[in-house]
């Protein structure tokens, strides 16, 4: 049974038990990310989740990294747009020592002045790093347009002039503001006794308590449709799509997952098969959701060869034609369904799978589902409720383009204006 508490300094705490495993998964979500930036501290949040690592008043960084090493536990973190999370995934009998960890690291982040110069050298070859990453690079290249009047398009990462003039009191400011008693979520799921468990957490995690109430910036994004190109010295294209889409937690979410499944999210869906399979044209091709609190985006992938471009992107809205042309069966459609109970079910028998999950609901939306309830919902999609959200999504007036590579000689703005009216 999944419960929540707050600690006597407000903290939140959402907690499952799993006793038949022998882990337990503690997680830190801190409901700050890079769209709470502005254009002085874009990557900020980053940079603040590298630093804590980087030694406290008690440890070093090398002592930080030996110590969960003795344990034999897991130990990293994240940052997105949203949120940032930092986690451990330990033996159970090793929680008291992991938590010990993470709230040093929490309470105790020293931002030394020499570390974090070193850090910026660090953060610039990640930066350098993801240039190399078309795949990633043609979808943070189109959500930067898309929602270019929101810092929802700001990279999570920041750029190299920006992040270069990051101090200690940069990033210790930014911290005790973002840093908030009313603003961490903790998540923890596994092996564990209760009464314990919370006793612990009161004990390692009730020392913050900032005197002012917390103020979050407000935040409202929509959905520009948008066009962009990047030429980079690589052997193939990057090809990306995109759709208006709906929100975490939308009443349409289970319908748009059943959608997105057998058009391009798994191998037998109708996207992979004619691209792939039976016209060979693209080893990577899917399609994907990408959703926050408050909007999200539908995209379609494909990696190819420049030659191929035309006739990957004809037949990629041949197929988004074809699914209005030749519907899904409720057959079909039963086939999806379990497919994705399935995969839901065998992630939750991951302490950590399950923390995440846990942890990301209460940050972003302030409750969970049940497994019971989100079977339910599975359940409840028929075609004609995907069939509702396949014309919302779907309205090639409004689709946004970005291809990323040897694009020299590609007419994309010509494929793109025969589609979608500029």
């Amino acid at each position: 049974m999944v419960k929540t508490m707050a600690l006597s300094n407000n903290i939140t705490v959402i907690y499952e038990q799993m006793p038949s495993i022998m882990s337990v998964a503690c997680g830190i979500f801190v409901k700050t990310g890079s769209r709470d930036e502005d254009t002085n501290t874009n990557g900020i949040s980053h940079f603040i989740e590298h630093m804590l690592f980087k030694g406290t008043e008690n440890r070093s960084a090398k002592q930080i990294a030996d110590e969960m090493d003795m344990i034999g536990g897991q130990m990293n973190a994240f940052t997105t747009k949203e949120y940032t999370g930092y986690y451990v995934r330990t033996l159970y009998n090793h929680l008291d020592r992991s938590l010990d960890i993470l709230s040093d690291m929490l309470f105790n982040s020293l931002f030394d002045q020499n570390e974090i110069k070193k850090e910026c050298g660090v953060i610039i070859e990640e930066i350098d790093m993801y240039e190399d990453s078309p795949e990633d690079l043609v979808h943070d290249i189109l959500q930067k347009q898309i929602y270019g009047n929101d810092t929802l398009g700001y990279s999570i990462i920041g750029d190299k002039d920006t992040i270069s003039k990051f101090g200690h009191d940069e990033l210790d400011s930014y911290f005790k503001n973002n840093y908030h008693q009313d603003n961490i979520y903790i998540s923890v799921a596994g092996k564990f006794e209760e009464n314990e468990l919370i006793e612990k957490l009161e004990r390692y995690f009730n020392r913050l308590n900032r005197a002012t109430k917390y103020q979050k910036k407000p935040c409202q994004s929509g959905y520009e449709k948008a066009f962009i190109t990047k030429q980079k010295d690589i052997e193939q294209v990057h090809l990306m799509l995109a759709f208006p889409g709906f929100p975490l937690d939308s009443e349409y979410s289970y319908d748009l997952a059943a959608l997105n499944t057998f058009f391009g999210g798994s191998m037998s869906s109708r996207l992979f098969q004619t691209i792939r399979e039976e016209n060979g044209l693209s080893y990577a091709v899917y399609s994907y959701l990408s959703s926050f609190t408050d909007t999200g985006s539908f995209c379609i992938y494909a990696a190819l060869n420049p030659t191929q471009s035309k006739l990957c992107f004809d037949l990629i809205i041949q197929e988004i034609n074809r699914l209005f042309k030749e519907k899904v069966t409720e057959g079909q459609l039963c086939n999806t369904k379990e497919q994705l109970k399935s995969n839901y079910l065998l992630n939750l028998e991951s302490s950590l799978s399950r923390m995440m999950s846990l942890g990301r609901s209460e940050t972003l939306l302030g409750k969970y589902h049940t497994q019971e309830e989100i079977i339910e919902k599975i359940d409840r999609v028929n075609v004609e409720r995907v069939y509702n959200v396949a014309s919302k999504i779907f309205d090639l007036d409004k689709m946004s383009l970005s291809a990323v590579g040897k694009i020299s000689g590609i007419d994309f703005k010509g494929m793109y204006k025969s589609i979608c009216k500029a």
